[in-house]
């Protein structure tokens, strides 16, 4: 659907509004019945609408909480299948995908097979896809070289990955190959893949475990421990073998790094605040490493840590090269090794940090063309864009316009784009690229994902029949919605509580990530101190007052490199902020960080 530009001002579309988030009355009555705070149950309240559960198992999650894993599909399928290629001494592929969710499976299953079930590691064969050279899930390189082998393994175990993969998987099938699937990503609608040995996916029809939104690294996690339970039912292992209760520290990770629901699922919430508490413990000498990089004052992790200091570090290897450094840190037996890798993947992701600035500026410019055309999804082609960085690209439009988007680059075959998309809340991502396939096939080959981000292959030639198709499957959707760049904000704090009991009390929500965010606030403040600060000059450091109270705050990014600050002392500026701990040797103190602000006229 469009909308004549001269309906709607461009300067109005890309203008970012500060609004209060609608709030579920009756959950906020039932979770100040419950015991908590008014500040809390105003914050569960902003989130959770509709929700009808019990509050007890997202306020205080607990391990109490996880489901049994034969809920799960093929789930004693899978392990009996490779608890039999354990006690047989068979060679065994682990072929996951190259972002953390992946990565993480990756370590989970290894470790699992390696330490706890006691297979020599020359059994075990790592296969993971290079993303520009071979692409996402069970591609053909991929295929190839798992046949190239030798000795070739009689079964390949899956992560993140492989429910859209029949062809490849009918292929490692002929030779002689079972495929175990593990997966969290939506299924065509054909279902799964027939030529599978097994496949467990949540979001099969025919699966009754009841939360959909698990990551992948949950469903590697939940299998093998099914698995350990069949090789003791078999009398291989003692029953004494430790449970994979430690592997939920990497789990954890792959579970934030995903952008997986941390609303309404127990269970992510359960395994995210267990994750945290064992990562906590820095027994591994990845964690190490990481609070070493991070200083003192990181410490102790929590999921922003997770999300915007290990992600982003792990995902920038598999985006600029191949993604064996991640793995390679993750496993790391010793702090040095773990520092060696870890600079490695520092490293790219400055370069990540450099390539993004380039494409992100290019996709800008590029989107105003369909933002003035009023079309409720943007979609950019970048001749020259990395394809590794389309994602973030593609997360920043989102921020920037309010719309979801779309970013492709060329792909490693000829003739080919490749792309990757995010979402906005009330688009099914997965769903509406299902509908641009059946609206053009050929125009839409290849794709997968879920609600919030998906990938796509798209034929060069037909790089406009997409866009036709993929801005109809998104009308049908979104009908006549209003979109513009907004920020959703938990209303306004009184100047008493700006205080670091008030984080306190809000810490006691945790864990805040995708469809629970972490708690945002808007007040009127007056600039009294501020100077420029970064490397570059785009960071504002400020105090600012309220009610005859003053804070420190930051605002990063406020600024392009060069620019002066657009107000002086004395401005009122109307904020949306969050409350931050400050750690400074040893000392902490609230500190406001700033996440838009509009002068007050």
């Amino acid at each position: 659907m469009t909308v004549e530009v001269s309906e709607r001002p461009l300067a109005d579309l890309i203008r970012r509004r500060i609004q209060p988030r609608q709030r579920d009355e009756a959950l906020y009555q039932r979770a100040l019945a419950s015991g908590l705070s008014e500040l809390q149950a105003r914050v569960l309240a902003g989130r959770l609408s509709g929700y009808a559960g019990e509050l007890a198992p997202l306020t205080a999650p607990s391990l109490r909480n996880l489901e049994h894993p034969e809920k799960l599909a093929d789930a004693r399928r899978s392990a009996e299948r490779i608890a039999q290629a354990v006690t047989e001494g068979e060679h065994i592929g682990i072929l996951t995908d190259y972002d953390v969710d992946g990565i993480t499976s990756h370590v989970v299953i290894l470790r699992t097979l390696n330490e706890l079930f006691g297979v020599p590691s020359h059994k075990l064969h790592s296969l993971i896809g290079h993303r520009i050279n071979d692409g996402y899930g069970i591609s053909l390189p991929l295929v190839e070289r798992t046949l190239a082998l030798s000795p070739r393994p009689s079964l390949v175990i899956t992560a993140d990955c492989g429910s859209s993969d029949e062809p490849r998987i009918a292929r490692l099938r002929e030779a002689g190959i079972d495929v175990v699937v593990t997966d969290h990503h939506a299924l065509p609608l054909e279902g799964p893949p027939v030529s599978a040995y097994a496949t467990v996916n949540p979001t099969r029809n025919d699966c009754s475990f009841p939360d959909h939104t698990i990551a992948g690294c949950m469903v590697a996690w939940l299998v093998m421990s099914l698995t350990r339970a069949v090789l003791i039912e078999l009398g291989v292992l003692s029953s004494s073998t430790p449970k994979l209760s430690p592997w939920l520290s990497y789990v954890a990770l792959g579970t934030v790094a995903d952008c997986v629901s941390l609303g309404g699922s127990a269970i992510n919430r359960a395994v995210v605040t267990q994750g945290l508490t064992l990562i906590n413990r820095m027994e591994a000498a990845c964690w190490r490493a990481m609070a070493e990089r991070l200083g003192a004052d990181s410490v102790p992790f929590d999921a922003e840590t997770l999300a915007f200091q290990m992600g982003p570090r792990i995902n920038a290897r598999s985006r600029l090269d191949d993604p064996y450094a991640a793995l390679h840190f993750m496993l790391a037996a010793d702090e040095a090794s773990a520092r060696t890798h870890l600079e490695v993947l520092d490293q790219d992701n400055q370069s990540r940090k450099a390539i993004e600035l380039d494409m992100v500026d290019t996709a800008r410019t590029l989107a105003m063309d369909d933002l003035a055309q009023g079309e409720q999804v943007l979609v950019v082609f970048l001749e020259d864009g990395h394809a590794g960085v389309q994602g973030i690209v593609a997360s920043r439009l989102v921020q920037a316009f309010g719309r979801p988007a779309f970013v492709l680059t060329p792909a490693a075959a000829p003739g080919m784009l490749t792309g990757s998309g995010r979402s906005i809340e009330g688009l099914h991502l997965r769903d509406a690229l299902q509908r641009a396939h059946e609206l053009g096939p050929q125009a839409l080959p290849r794709f997968g994902g879920h609600r919030g981000a998906a990938g796509i292959g798209v034929p060069k030639d037909a790089f406009h029949a997409f866009q036709s198709a993929l801005r109809q499957a998104v009308s049908e959707q979104l009908g006549d919605r209003e979109l513009y760049p907004c920020i959703f904000t938990d209303g306004e704090l009184r100047a008493q509580q700006l205080s670091l009991n008030t984080l306190d009390e809000l810490e006691g929500l945790a864990p805040y990530g995708r469809e629970f965010d972490a708690p945002l606030f808007e007040g009127e403040f007056m600039v009294e101190n501020l100077r420029v600060v970064g490397t570059d000059g785009t960071h504002l450091m400020l105090e600012l007052s309220n009610g005859g109270i003053s804070s420190r705050a930051i605002w990063f990014r406020a600024l392009s490199p060069g620019e002066a600050p657009p107000f002086g002392l004395g401005a009122r500026l109307h904020c949306a902020y969050k409350l931050s701990r400050n750690r400074w040797k040893g000392r902490e103190s609230l500190q406001l960080m700033i996440e838009h602000a509009d002068i007050v006229q």
